[in-house]
């Protein structure tokens, strides 16, 4: 413990301190405690405030789970405005997300580890999974919420009982099911810019066994960027989506639940805004436009977007055997999404004459992308509470996906700056299309056995196969007269790869009395092996990366003071991984490529401490407050360098680190040089805060027949870097969020309003930045471009809700 403690670095002395203060209440309540373990109840949401979840697949009380989980309410994130899941970092401390071109770019990440990758062949880190059925790519994981009962974070690697592409954590979204009473809701959220929101429920029985819901949303929220070319808003949405529920008691013992979900997206994200541009040249393309954090202007053709169709199908069966359940989940998904985004980030059309950059116009950046997936879990768990409590079962799953990559960009020879071009134009272009399917086999098992007094034994074990085929070709020039675009390599093949794991978990408990227990666990997870599928892939003989492997470890409490006045569920981690999967920028700045390549890094560590605590001081007074430390680093060679970072020289062995230099390779008396590139090690893990603090106060008052209460909420966050290759110009300082709201209802909860404000003192912040693409080189490195979400800007709005 003294090793790791002095690991933390420059947190350690603020971990020692926060572990000694939540040490000393919980050994002062173990000295007099004499309650007697008892078992967990079965609600969800019991009479007496406890809350139950199900993230070890069987339903268990908060404070009887062995692992760090964060669980919210659908009324609690209802309440806070958190209509998606990347919005869940509100919520949740030890959740960040970074923002991408598009859905499948984009990230979620939990302690600092998430998906530093963007190829369909390659599954996220954090695993998103609704009513048991697991999203097989992290776009479809990214979508909006509606009709929730809870959702659950589980942090650090979940692969026992979750599957492989939960090396980082979970996240368990559980929504409403039927009930045997009819009842309703509608719900309407109205916001400055163009922001409007509906959502609604209807529930109630069909006989006296069968029983039914269905839920719908509709999203239209106009963009909070404007378009000075288009004169059109950017990064708006539309979105819609109807879920239905039927809930069969075929017998006393035997329940059927079967889902439909459809839901479609569109939207034309996600353009990037100029915040700092120094280039004269960049200027001109750009015209009034004036670049600052507070910039949300644009001038581009409006070429982004993004279209998305999503259904899945899910039957899930329970057979109640007394000992314990079976639990069947069959379960079909087909998702669509196509997109398109402008790199060039300019208005150009008619193209512009912009210098002497390899290209003038980068409009034609398109994706088709579409799978189908069939998975199939069947497990036993034991039911109630005893002293041997066990999960064992199988899984299977069936991807097929296909996409298509087509794009296409212009050079104007001469002309003046910012100026229609009137010579002809030259372009380079290229494509692929490919099909890419996996089959995964597992068979896994946990079980928590009390062996003496409150100590407990917690093993559990995974075996897991995988097989990958990728059949494609890359393809081009598209038209006549142009050019093969820059490093593409035409090509087409079949490769296959298979692979198998074994991981698990292990671990102590002790349970104090039935409200305090602490634990710590060794966890080993595994992420699957990777075939890529992209625009540069060379599928006549491509060997992938090898699979991600990852040592966690965990310490951690959890207590429940007498009366429920204070609460805390309190951790120290540490996770070790093994050939990270990552994702290299190789830029050339002479050819204006910006390539991305899979490879596997070096170590990588997330270590840390995090509590999250509830006071419940006086009647009608509650404080939420969680504080997160996390130590994420990263070894990665073969990065390319900052584009301001000039080379340090050629090295044909002994290879400098955390510089920026040209590698020397010599094969068969052949001598090669690799573009300026940089080898990490002990950088920051991108989007990833050091620390982030979080405190909710909230009072409730009832006067007459009605209540009200108000609510302020505020987060803190360290400063972050956004770059695999730590481009110093490339990091967000430390911020603040301010969030507030207001609300009366009726004392039976049938009516409610609320008002709120979003970014109270109006606080500026990025969720990813870059250099952008056209222009940017060594010599112009200062012209920096942000993605920037609504809530970097303060707004108001207001959401009324019934229900009958």
């Amino acid at each position: 413990m003294r090793d790791f403690l002095r690991n933390l670095g420059n947190g350690a002395s603020q971990a020692a301190l926060i572990v000694g203060l939540v040490a000393m209440p919980t050994i002062a309540y173990a000295q007099s405690a004499e309650e007697p373990v008892q078992a967990p109840v079965d609600e969800a949401e019991p009479d007496n405030g406890e809350i139950v979840v199900t993230a070890q697949k069987r339903s268990e009380r908060l404070v009887d789970v062995p692992l760090a989980v964060t669980a919210v309410s659908g009324e609690t994130l209802a309440g806070a405005q958190v209509n998606d899941t990347a919005s869940l970092t509100r919520a949740v401390p030890s959740l960040t997300f970074q923002q991408g071109n598009n859905p499948g770019n984009s990230s979620l990440r939990i302690r600092g580890v998430g998906t530093q990758l963007f190829s369909q062949g390659v599954e996220s880190a954090v695993s998103v999974v609704v009513d048991g059925v697991v999203a097989p790519r992290q776009a479809q994981g990214l979508s909006d919420l509606s009709d929730l009962e809870r959702i659950e974070v589980l942090r650090g690697p979940q692969g026992t009982l979750f599957g492989k592409n939960a090396t980082a954590g979970v996240v368990n979204i559980v929504t409403a099911r039927p009930s045997d009473q009819f009842g309703g809701s509608a719900e309407v959220t109205v916001a400055e810019q163009g922001e409007y929101r509906f959502r609604g429920s209807l529930t109630g029985p069909i006989s006296s066994t069968l029983k039914a819901r269905v839920s719908g949303f509709y999203n239209n929220v106009d963009g909070h960027l404007n378009n000075i070319a288009k004169n059109v808003d950017g990064n708006g949405y539309e979105s819609w989506g109807v879920r239905a529920k039927l809930d069969w008691e075929a017998a006393p013992n035997l329940n059927f639940l079967l889902i439909g979900d459809y839901r479609i997206t569109n939207s034309n994200c996600c353009s990037r805004v100029p915040v700092s541009i120094v280039n004269p040249a960049m200027q001109t393309l750009l015209g009034p436009i004036v670049a600052s954090p507070k910039n949300r202007d644009i001038s581009n053709d409006d070429g982004s977007f993004t279209r998305i169709k999503g259904t899945t199908v899910s039957l899930q069966g329970d057979w109640d055997l007394g000992f314990g359940t079976v639990t069947s989940i069959t379960a079909w998904q087909y998702y669509r999404q196509n997109d398109s985004f402008e790199p060039d980030g300019i208005f150009s059309n008619p193209v512009r004459y912009v210098g002497a950059f390899p290209y003038s116009a980068w409009n034609f950046n398109n994706t088709n992308m579409h799978y189908g997936n069939f998975t199939q879990e069947l497990r036993l768990s034991s039911n109630g509470s005893s002293d041997f409590t066990y999960v064992v079962g199988g899984f299977y799953s069936h991807l097929d996906l296909d996409r298509e990559y087509n794009r296409r960009r212009e050079r104007c020879a001469t002309g003046t700056i910012g100026q229609v071009c009137t010579v002809p134009l030259t372009a380079d272009s290229s494509g692929f299309n490919g099909n890419f399917k996996s089959d995964n086999y597992a068979l896994f098992g946990q079980v928590d056995w009390r062996v003496a007094g409150g100590l407990h034994l917690i093993g559990g074990l995974r075996g897991t196969y995988e097989k990958q085929t990728v059949t494609g070709r890359v393809y081009g020039p598209l038209q006549t007269g142009d050019t093969l675009f820059p490093g593409t390599v035409i090509n087409q093949g079949t490769r296959s790869r298979d692979d198998s794991a074994v991981t698990g978990r292990a671990g102590l408990r002790y349970e104090f009395d039935r409200n305090f227990q602490v634990y710590g666990t060794y966890t080993r997870g595994y992420k699957a092996f990777a075939l890529d599928i992209d625009a540069t892939t060379r599928f006549d003989n491509q060997v992938g990366i090898a699979p991600e492997h990852v040592n966690g470890y965990e310490l951690g409490v959890k207590w429940v003071a007498p009366g429920r006045k204070f609460d805390i569920n309190a951790a120290l981690f540490r996770s070790d991984f093994t050939n990270l999967q990552v994702q290299a920028l190789l830029t050339d700045p002479v050819a204006g490529t910006f390539q991305t390549v899979l490879q596997n890094a070096g170590k990588s560590r997330s270590q840390g401490f995090e509590a999250e605590m509830n006071f419940r001081p006086t009647r009608g007074l509650s404080i939420a407050a969680n504080f997160t430390l996390v130590d994420a680093t990263i070894d990665v060679p073969g990065q390319s360098c900052p584009l301001q970072v000039a080379s340090t020289g050629t090295f044909a062995s002994n290879f400098p680190v955390n510089t920026c230099y040209v590698r020397s390779t010599t094969v068969g008396g052949v001598t090669t040089l690799s573009g300026a590139i940089t080898d990490v090690v002990g950088g920051q893990l991108p989007a990833t805060p050091r620390y982030r603090v979080g405190v909710t106060p909230r009072y409730e008052h009832e006067f007459g027949s009605f209540g009200g209460f108000v609510q302020v909420s505020l987060n803190y966050q360290s400063d972050v870097s956004f770059a695999l290759n730590q481009d110093p110009l490339l990091k967000q300082d430390g911020y603040a969020i301010v969030d507030a709201s207001v609300g009366i209802n009726t004392l039976d909860n049938r009516y409610a309003l609320t008002f709120f404000v979003r970014n109270l003192f109006d606080q500026t912040y990025y969720s990813q930045l870059n250099h952008g693409t056209i222009l940017a080189n060594a010599a112009n490195p200062r012209d920096l471009w942000a993605n920037i979400n609504k809530d970097a800007d303060r707004y108001v709005g207001g959401t009324f809700k019934v229900r009958f």
